[in-house]
């Protein structure tokens, strides 16, 4: 510590080598710390026997999206973000992750991704070019701002999402629901996310 209080020199924050996933630790016999979830409904001591009027219960394994992912835009067609939610939970299971990733991350990463895919839609639509509101004159589509601004805050959170699951999973895992979408989009089918 300096003379007037603030600390200096000292390791650089993120310097150095960036940590392996766990996937990776382990076969190498490296200390790798496994996070193990706590068991919600532990086994019952009661028998089927004991049980008189049993309800018929259903387990849930995804939770529901949120109303907001699946409203309908203003030209009429639903926003498709609760697709994109359901895909991405079911990655996140696949890979034994899901219990890690708090499922408002995955809807706001599903939001952003599909209001990217819309401004881009916005851009094939209507173009590059704008025309100003009181010249007249020729401007940068707002749209094209916005699709930059979506597409960076889609895939920061989507990042955060992924180095949960690299840092937990325990087997390597193959698979990006990221590729799916762009493919969809670079190829022009519409109809898989309705957006």
């Amino acid at each position: 510590m300096a003379k007037d209080g603030t600390n200096r020199g000292g390791r650089r924050v993120r310097a150095g080598d960036k940590p392996k996933p766990l996937a990776d630790k382990i076969p190498l016999g490296k200390a790798a710390k496994v996070l193990e979830v706590p068991d919600l409904h532990p086994e019952s001591m009661l028998e089927a026997d004991e049980l008189k009027d049993v309800a018929d219960l259903n387990g849930e394994d995804m939770p529901e999206p949120s109303e907001y992912l699946s409203t309908r835009q203003k030209d009429g067609r639903p926003l498709g973000a609760d697709a994109l939610f359901k895909e991405t939970w079911r990655w996140l299971k696949d890979r034994g992750c899901e219990k890690f990733v708090n499922p408002r991350l995955i809807e706001a990463y599903a939001q952003a991704f599909t209001r990217y895919i819309q401004c881009e839609e916005a851009i094939s639509t209507y173009g590059l070019l704008g025309k100003h509101p009181t010249t007249g004159g020729a401007i940068a589509s707002p749209f094209v701002q916005m699709s930059q601004s979506f597409q960076k805050q889609a895939n920061l959170i989507w990042y955060e999402i992924f180095d949960i699951v690299k840092q937990n999973c325990t087997t390597a895992f193959t698979g990006n629901p990221q590729d799916d979408i762009m493919e969809a989009l670079l190829s022009g089918r519409k109809g898989r996310y309705n957006v």
